[in-house]
């Protein structure tokens, strides 16, 4: 049965609620300020949209004392807007900034909280060729090379599977139509990569620059050239 995206093209095509969703792929929680900032609006209009997205399950509200702060819903909205985005007509470019912007982002960004992009198709596609994971019926296993592997990335492999998400999972990259790895692997190995200072978070939106150390341990780790698909 062809799952109805209605509802959600429905909230989405607001140009400021699409712009909230897009800044909290990050997966960072954003203050109601902080989106309206992002999104060009006046707080009391944000205020709205912001009712609708967690009114329609998209957006969740964190509480820290007396501050609120918003996020997605969790790891499974985020794999499904991703999904969305895939199937979704691209959007118009209209000036040399966004085009720049949409580069970067095609490069590497976030996707909550893993890697997407042409880097996390390309880091994914070698850990398939090169033997760390195995194909399954809806997961990736992990293989005894792969857990040596990524024992070395500094990934704690126990700890992954004792989250109460799914472990290792295709997720489909919007502008690649390709799969990259999300899960709680996923997420394990983005953090690896920014404790390394391979990548870098950039400011409140979803790109992630690639640092020069990044450039020579992603290339020795997964024979990725950051370079070359930069370019």
């Amino acid at each position: 049965m062809a799952t109805d995206f209605t509802p959600v093209a429905r909230l989405l095509a607001v140009p400021a609620r699409s712009a909230v969703v897009d800044a909290l792929m990050s997966g960072r929680p954003l203050s109601a300020g902080e989106l309206a900032q992002i999104a060009g609006v006046r707080p009391s209009t944000l205020s709205e949209h912001l009712s609708a997205l967690v009114e329609g399950g998209l957006l969740a509200v964190v509480n820290a004392g007396r501050h609120r702060y918003y996020r997605l819903a969790g790891p499974a909205v985020a794999e499904a807007l991703e999904a969305f985005g895939a199937i979704c007509p691209a959007t118009e470019i209209r000036s040399l900034r966004q085009s720049s912007a949409q580069r970067a982002l095609r490069v590497a960004r976030t996707c909550y909280d893993h890697v997407a992009g042409l880097l996390g198709v390309a880091m994914l596609d070698h850990m398939l060729t090169a033997g760390w994971l195995a194909t399954g019926p809806l997961e990736f296993g992990v293989t005894e090379r792969g857990a040596a592997e990524f024992d070395r990335l500094g990934v704690d492999l126990a700890g992954c599977r004792r989250s109460r998400r799914h472990f290792a999972r295709p997720c489909l990259d919007w502008t690649e139509r390709r799969m990259h790895l999300a899960g709680s692997l996923g997420a394990a190995v983005a953090t690896a990569l920014v404790d390394k200072d391979w990548l870098r978070p950039g400011g409140t939106g979803r790109g992630m620059r690639i640092t020069d150390n990044g450039r020579a341990g992603l290339r020795g780790t997964f024979g990725v050239d950051p370079d070359a698909i930069a370019g």
